[in-house]
């Protein structure tokens, strides 16, 4: 392959397609001291064009793109492909008390996007939602008072999202770690320092990559591979 980019792609077409879930692919860039967003959860910048351009060919090989209500408020994302030709993915947001704003970008994009809230979302925010074009999904509370995440894949699932690519935030990241739902990790890593908000506390969450891959894109490092969790 010329471009190290499509052993990358090829590995996400290979992934086993589960019954019960998507296959997931958790992707997100930090720099060298593990920040993913300003001290005001902001997104930070930190991916070069070619980083970038992987991003958006990812996007473009999964039916869905997951990210939590967090990135909606502060970045206002679109969610779509624009750096490649490809066909956008479903926008999807883990919102449980549905304050993704009518406004946010995604709702005007090509795909209308799908809100997973809980059953006691305020009304009249779901309902905002409903009449911007967004789909509301909703979804039982876990044990921890957050949504029940097997759950909401599981509807995803039934409702023929087969690839789900996670972009964050960091609570979703640590979420979907430590529920182990997550079938590849893609790691871009930026050379440089931030005094910022990690994407992980890592407390109590041990795992790593089977067989990594590494390449370098420019001035970033890309790292992907299958999570395996530690035990014991």
């Amino acid at each position: 392959m010329d471009d190290p980019r499509d052993a990358l792609l090829a590995e996400v077409a290979a992934l086993p397609n589960p019954s019960s879930r998507p296959a997931v692919t958790l992707t997100y860039a930090q720099t060298l001291d593990g920040c993913i967003a300003t001290a005001d959860r902001r997104s930070l910048a930190v991916s070069g064009p070619a980083s970038q351009v992987m991003t958006h060919r990812l996007r473009a090989a999964h039916d869905g793109i997951l990210v939590g209500v967090g990135t909606v408020l502060a970045d206002d994302p679109r969610l779509t492909v624009r750096l490649v030709d490809g066909q956008d993915p479903r926008p999807i947001v883990l919102d449980s008390q549905a304050r993704t704003p009518p406004g946010a970008q995604l709702l005007r994009g090509p795909q209308a996007p799908w809100i997973l809230c809980a059953p006691d979302a305020p009304i009249d925010r779901r309902q905002r939602l409903e009449s911007s074009g967004a789909r509301l999904l909703p979804v039982d509370r876990g044990p921890d008072g957050h949504l029940d995440l097997p759950t909401a894949f599981g509807q995803l699932r039934a409702f023929g999202i087969h690839r789900l690519m996670i972009e964050g935030g960091a609570a979703v990241i640590e979420s979907c770690l430590r529920t182990r739902l997550v079938d590849l990790i893609v790691l871009t890593l930026a050379p440089r320092w931030e005094d910022g908000l990690a994407a992980l506390n890592g407390d109590g969450l041990r795992l790593r990559l089977e067989a990594p891959h590494w390449i370098s894109l420019e001035t970033d490092g890309i790292v992907w591979g299958k999570p395996a969790w530690v035990t014991g």
